[in-house]
């Protein structure tokens, strides 16, 4: 299992102190939609929802003038760590070596150290990385589990309705979900969606309807 999805409790507010520099991670993210009930079946609540911009603006104009401390910031939320009360790195209160993390990214502990002290010192980024939790990946026990795993990438991720489509074609099916979850299409380089069914083997019909979705780029079953 791997601890890849973060929870997200961003203030309201944005961040006070900026610096002029190149936006890190490069892009800035719309708001994440999350889809409404389907039916009367299911309802999909995405574990994160990115205020428009805010977000990554700020990380950017925070941490414009140290690139080594940008890929530090990068790393944590592409695993969903967070950084306790005594600027440690944590996994859902597990504390991390900071030198296994810069050997992870290629950087000297001290780097990350200083990553995590600046990052408490500013009240706003402080707030989300103390609230960070991470949450199991199922995908590679999936099988051993008696569970099927469904891979959809979409044309386009910033798309809306991808996963409120996708989700209305397993209700369709009458399939139960045992995981949803969504690649931030700011960190991966191809992202998806990922749906985990409660049922050992997908019908042939699930495959063709899903496929036939105008969204969907690539599917994997």
């Amino acid at each position: 299992m791997r601890c890849n999805q973060k929870y997200l409790a961003l203030p309201e507010p944005g961040l006070s102190r900026a610096r002029d520099g190149e936006p890190f991670p490069g892009r800035i993210p719309p708001a994440i939609p999350v889809p409404q009930r389907i039916g009367t079946a299911f309802d999909v609540y995405l574990c994160a929802r990115i205020q428009r911009s805010r977000m990554w603006a700020d990380i950017s104009r925070e941490f414009a003038d140290s690139p080594s401390q940008g890929r530090v910031v990068r790393f944590l939320l592409e695993n969903g760590f967070g950084i306790n009360e005594e600027g440690r790195i944590v996994c859902n209160g597990i504390e991390i070596p900071a030198t296994h993390i810069g050997r992870a990214i290629e950087t000297d502990r001290r780097v990350v150290d200083a990553t995590a002290r600046r990052i408490l010192e500013n009240p706003e980024l402080r707030e989300v990385f103390l609230r960070m939790r991470a949450a199991p990946d199922l995908t590679r026990v999936a099988e051993a589990l008696g569970l099927s795993v469904i891979t959809l990438y979409p044309k386009d991720a910033h798309q809306k309705g991808i996963v409120g489509a996708a989700v209305e074609v397993l209700v369709e099916h009458n399939l139960s979900i045992r995981q949803i979850f969504v690649t931030d299409p700011y960190l991966a380089e191809e992202p998806r969606l990922v749906m985990i069914v409660d049922e050992p083997r997908i019908p042939a019909s699930v495959y063709e309807d899903m496929r036939a979705l105008p969204q969907v780029k690539r599917l994997v079953i």
